[in-house]
């Protein structure tokens, strides 16, 4: 009676391949999102590069370096479509396929019998599923300096999506650049929040994380240069966090020290900056001995809290940049 239904659903019992399309934006990326549950960053990759240079076996996070082979990385957007695809591709089957039994059954009853029953299937329309809408464009378009893959992302990226490079200086430059933006729009932060408490302490929070995430930035981009520099001995962990012995192991490996790139009183800027950085991290900013010997700052006694000063984080991020397009100039000149 229901023979064509039953081969149907025998016919699925295997693997069966299912295209689904899924659309690229208005410039031609396509949307992918790390697997890794503690990340779930989203970002954009050309679908022509996602073709051509990205390996099945392998994909990088641009956020936290996460791989997963290239089946891993759907938006829940676009893992919801598959589902639906795949619900309609199976019930139109088999509504098909229970369609031709009843024709099939009503073909087989006597006719003029006195007793006649004749089977009818709601054949409705099989649903065609428009593809998910991409995401909007994303802002910042990143070009891999080492396989030209060319993906797209909202805030930073750290590593290449096809081939896991990490960009080091392309990354210190977007650190510097969020931290110049957090700064001009903290008028719109005042003016957005109404309690002026809270709204000071938002600013005083944003100044405070501009001045950490510009050290860390530092910190970051010098490893990655130093490591880069040829018998470069192994450093410390965390050893360019401290200004002194990221000099010392810079000159030791290249023949420069950051003397050789900003003033005296431009060092003792960035000295004060990298203490506070401490200060904030490891003492909520409470001054310490440690603080007052290693600063110079002599503006507070132990058990203050510092105060960190907007027109400070800028000029520590000008200052920085100075200093890390010097460093990069070294190492540049070590490897030619």
């Amino acid at each position: 009676m229901f023979d064509e239904t039953i081969r149907t659903i025998r016919a699925m019992g295997g693997q069966t391949r299912l295209s689904v399309s899924i659309q690229d934006d208005e410039e031609g990326y396509f949307d992918r999102k790390c697997p890794a549950d503690e990340c779930l960053f989203q970002f954009k990759i050309l679908s022509e590069d996602w073709k051509n240079k990205v390996r099945d076996e392998e994909v990088f996070c641009p956020s936290c370096r996460h791989t997963a082979s290239s089946g891993q990385w759907w938006t829940q957007q676009q893992i919801e479509h598959a589902k639906k695809a795949a619900i309609s591709h199976i019930s139109g089957q088999i509504n098909r396929a229970m369609v031709r039994d009843a024709a099939q059954w009503n073909r087989q009853q006597p006719r003029g019998s006195l007793i006649s029953i004749t089977m009818n299937v709601n054949n409705h329309p099989t649903q065609v599923l428009l593809p998910p809408a991409a995401a909007e464009p994303m802002r910042l378009k990143i070009t891999c300096p080492a396989c030209e893959c060319r993906y797209a992302v909202i805030g930073a990226a750290f590593f290449c999506p096809a081939c896991g490079y990490n960009a080091a200086d392309q990354q210190f430059m977007q650190s510097i650049i969020g931290i110049t933006q957090s700064l001009d729009a903290l008028d719109f932060v005042r003016l957005a929040i109404e309690d002026r408490d809270a709204a000071e302490n938002t600013v005083r929070l944003v100044v405070e994380s501009g001045l950490q995430t510009i050290v860390t930035a530092f910190q970051r981009y010098a490893e990655a240069l130093y490591t880069a520099v040829p018998n470069a001995s192994q450093a410390r962990r965390n050893a360019f966090q401290n200004l002194s012995e990221g000099s010392d192991l810079w000159k030791v490996a290249t023949g420069k020290s950051y003397a050789d790139h900003i003033m005296t009183d431009e060092i003792a800027i960035l000295q004060k900056a990298f203490q506070q950085r401490h200060l904030l991290a490891h003492t909520q900013g409470i001054v310490d001995a440690a603080y007052q010997n290693k600063s110079g700052d002599n503006r507070y006694q132990i058990g203050q809290r510092i105060v960190i000063r907007e027109e400070s984080v800028r000029e520590a991020a000008r200052l920085i940049t100075k200093l890390a397009g010097g460093l990069l100039a070294d190492c540049q000149s070590v490897r030619a």
